[in-house]
């Protein structure tokens, strides 16, 4: 599924959520044991498959859906969701569209949805389920207790994954304020983004799909990724080349045994020199970034001047004072955070796992 398919989908998956009046009609639908084939949404194209049925036109709500989904045919909504515009209607695709669906409604569906380019949802009377039809793809819509469970065991994943990320971040540190980082290392710290980047995205579609149910698991989701995105930009930045920035998103279509590759990894994210074992400088925007309590721009303009984060630490007091917007009570401040990032690089260990 591609990116622009898989947006239109968590778009129309929020529309059927729990807590919206549509997934409650859907719900009472599969309760009452009846069928249903509902259209989301009217064009010119909709209109060319549509015959016979009646014409509503009411305000869309649960109890009208449940009543109307016992008349035999489909039912059709506005563009927003918003109305019920006609019902008891025949929908007739050409036969020709292909569809791997045997069912009846759910054929019907599948072409419907493919020929018009709109998107159609099904209830089964018989296996008590709603599937949304949309681009060729058939998505069933799970009860919010499964996708709990799904959602929970994604977070403990992803919990687990922010960890090993927190481990290789640190490790990274250690290196830097020793001058000793090699194309590797920045390697996985990169993949470990990655990784949490992926299942953050899982994550984030199952809440979608839960609606105003997920609000607990949102806020769990929040936590755990927070400052990973201040963490990625700050390493694009530091090992980037002259004016470009790492290529992060390089790594967006490589499959997950592809990631354990460091070579791969560092030549998707554009990293120079390509060999691993090769010595990069730290520019220092991750270190300056953990200090916080600096004056706005003066992070960038310290690192602008002096290059890289070695120069940075070994810099004078005057050196430092010939930047813009640095005065004493900033230089204390950038010198006791430096002073304590490096202590606490030194009593951590660099075995840490990668």
């Amino acid at each position: 599924m591609d990116r622009a398919t898989r947006q239109r989908l968590r778009a129309h998956l929020a529309l059927v959520s729990p807590g919206t009046d549509l997934r409650d009609g859907l719900d009472r639908i599969v309760h009452g044991r009846t069928g249903a084939l509902v259209v989301l949404g009217r064009s010119a194209e909709v209109d060319a498959v549509v015959t016979g049925g009646f014409r509503i036109d009411a305000p869309l709500t649960a109890t009208a859906l449940r009543e109307l989904a016992k008349m035999d045919g489909a039912i059709l909504l506005d563009s927003d969701l918003t109305r019920i515009t006609h019902a008891g209607v025949h929908l007739m695709p050409d036969g020709t569209t292909p569809t791997r669906e045997t069912g009846t409604r759910h054929r019907t569906a599948d072409q419907v949805a493919r020929q018009t380019g709109v998107p159609v949802v099904t209830v089964s009377a018989s296996m008590s389920s709603i599937a949304l039809f949309l681009d060729g793809y058939r998505h069933p819509l799970q009860r919010p207790e499964q996708l709990l469970s799904r959602a929970n065991q994604a977070l403990a994943t992803l919990s687990r994954y922010r960890d090993r990320l927190t481990e290789a971040a640190n490790r990274l540190s250690s290196l830097e304020v020793q001058d000793a980082v090699t194309v590797e290392d920045v390697a996985v710290v990169a993949r470990r983004l990655e990784l949490v980047h992926r299942l953050s995205e899982e994550t984030s579609d199952i809440l979608v799909e839960l609606g105003t149910e997920g609000r607990l698991v949102e806020l769990q989701l929040q936590e755990l990724l927070a400052g990973v995105a201040e963490t990625a930009d700050a390493l694009a930045r530091d090992y980037g080349t002259g004016e470009s920035t790492l290529q992060l998103s390089g790594l967006a279509d490589l499959a997950s045994d592809e990631l354990l590759d460091a070579a791969l990894v560092a030549r998707r994210i554009q990293l120079v020199p390509g060999t691993l074992d090769a010595r990069l400088p730290a520019r220092g925007h991750r270190q300056l970034a953990q200090i916080g309590r600096l004056p706005t721009g003066v992070a960038d303009r310290l690192v602008d001047h002096f290059g890289s984060l070695q120069s940075l630490l070994g810099a004078s007091t005057a050196d430092l004072m010939s930047i813009d917007g640095v005065d004493y009570a900033v230089v204390r401040v950038l010198r006791d955070g430096l002073a304590r990032l490096t202590e606490t690089t030194y009593t951590e260990r660099l075995d840490l796992p990668s």
